[in-house]
């Protein structure tokens, strides 16, 4: 029998020992550990976790998870599809002031032009040489093979021009 694969959000109070506390759980039912993203944001644990576990010991995991002291844990049951045949990955690259709408903005566009974000990590830091705060973004994204990209790179450079921000656009290789 396939193994269940979960998909757990856990959010809590940033302190020493919480990502021990999941993966010991995770463990003392035999799930295995697959993909994670965790974070401190603005004083607070967050994270995504993508576990396996047989199908037997899915429901009592899910219930330990539930009761983890000081965590608040959410479990979503996924269902994985047979590996379809990827298309093309692009990265995209953002740099620029920081201001209110710029992933929206940004966003609008890759829906626009039917991408697919895969992966999107934002941060702001100080300017070097200001203490202006400087949004950066990278995202992978994937595109059908119909995409036109001309057109894909003339609606972001006119969105750079909006927003006065670095927009970069690269091919990925697998």
């Amino acid at each position: 029998m396939q193994d269940v694969v979960l998909i757990l959000t856990v959010i809590g109070e940033d302190r020493p020992g919480l990502v021990e506390r999941i993966a010991s759980t995770v463990s003392s039912f035999d799930g295995n550990w697959l993909e994670s993203s965790m974070a401190h944001l603005a004083g607070k644990f967050a994270g995504i976790v993508e576990v396996s576990v047989s199908p037997d010991k899915s429901r009592a995991l899910r219930a330990a998870l539930s009761v983890l002291p000081d965590l608040r844990v959410s479990v979503e049951e996924s269902v994985v599809e047979a590996e379809k045949p990827h298309g093309r990955r692009l990265s995209l690259s953002v740099v620029g002031h920081d201001r209110i709408g710029i992933v929206r903005d940004i966003s609008l566009v890759l829906a626009r032009h039917k991408l697919n974000v895969e992966a999107l990590n934002t941060f702001t830091a100080s300017a070097p040489m200001s203490a202006e705060m400087l949004f950066h973004a990278e995202a992978d994204v994937e595109a059908t093979e119909a995409l036109d990209e001309a057109a894909l790179q003339r609606d972001l450079e006119r969105l750079s021009d909006e927003l006065m921000v670095d927009i970069t656009l690269d091919s990925l290789s697998d």
